[in-house]
């Protein structure tokens, strides 16, 4: 049996666990040595490229960053999440304001020592990143458009470090981004519509709040029929193996969430929604071990 002090330290792990998002965290970093190993390094040894130091630097700094910057989000939402998810806010205000403060403060900390490792250029990206995500938790989030758009940009940015450090640069990578792009934009207009009660309560502007529901809809259709162009050029312009199974599996879900999204209208209904979109990019995280089912016996 815990003791209560044992009990409450428990507690106050899940607590900050949930305000770091370390289920998201985790998949990110899976995510990063996937896409270097399957794409950005796919002519380097998979040992080679998982044991590098350097890359291990970089997505620990990403990994660090990002937990800051889920800390300092949640800090300026605290008030909007007692609305929109109410028992995940009371689970994350277990850990008291200044303890978060306080760790935010030690995760960029680490992630700038960690990316002075690699080069000094790391340096200032992960700091211009560090800033970038607090500009946008305290002013741009509450901006139509502006605010969506920076947070489909701050959401894979972490790739684009990988990107730079491997300097490669072929064209598929960018068709790869590309469609990520559009789906993280979905998921977050369509997040913007499940929490539009809270964003009401606190004056934020976002785009279902300042155009309405229909406007929000409208352009998620859009967006959805954009995805058919990297899916097109990456099922027959580029090679991407089995994984072309993900791209039919997602075309054929985003039909059912269009289908889904003008029928609906209550927060339960656009959270289905929001975790269709969060499945499809959960799926093609992993869908990238099918561009090349051998590559672990090939390359090891």
């Amino acid at each position: 049996m815990l003791t209560r002090r044992q009990k409450h330290i428990l507690l106050k792990f899940f607590s900050m666990f949930s305000v770091i998002r370390g289920y998201n965290i985790l998949i990110i970093v899976i995510a990063q040595y996937l896409t270097a190993v399957y794409i950005l390094a796919h002519n380097r040894p998979v040992k080679e490229v998982v044991l590098d130091l350097n890359l291990l630097m970089l997505v620990l700094a990403s990994a660090a960053t990002i937990a800051g910057g889920y800390i300092i989000n949640s800090f300026y939402d605290s008030e909007k999440d007692l609305i929109n998810r109410p028992i995940k806010s009371r689970l994350d205000r277990l850990v008291s304001q200044n303890t978060k403060l306080s760790f935010y403060f030690v995760l960029n900390f680490l992630a700038v020592i960690m990316a002075s490792y690699v080069t000094f250029k790391a340096v200032i990206f992960f700091s211009v990143y560090i800033f970038g995500i607090w500009f946008y938790s305290h002013k741009l989030k509450k901006l139509p458009f502006i605010g969506n758009l920076t947070s489909a940009i701050l959401t894979i940015t972490p790739f684009f470090a990988i990107f730079m450090y491997f300097k490669n640069f072929e064209t598929v990578i960018f068709v790869h981004a590309i469609f990520l792009f559009i789906m993280i934009s979905m998921r977050e207009l369509t997040k913007d519509l499940e929490n539009i009660k809270g964003d009401i309560a606190q004056n934020y502007a976002t785009i279902p709040v300042a155009y309405g529901e229909n406007t929000s809809k409208i352009m998620l259709t859009i967006l959805a029929a954009l995805t058919l162009v990297p899916t097109y050029l990456l099922l027959y312009r580029f090679q991407v193996g089995y994984m072309y199974i993900f791209f039919y599996l997602s075309s054929g879900l985003l039909v059912v969430f269009l289908l889904l999204l003008w029928l609906s209208k209550t927060k339960i209904q656009y959270l289905i929604l929001h975790n269709i979109l969060k499945f499809i990019i959960l799926a093609g995280v992993f869908s990238i071990l099918l561009i090349d089912v051998s590559v672990i016996l090939n390359r090891i």
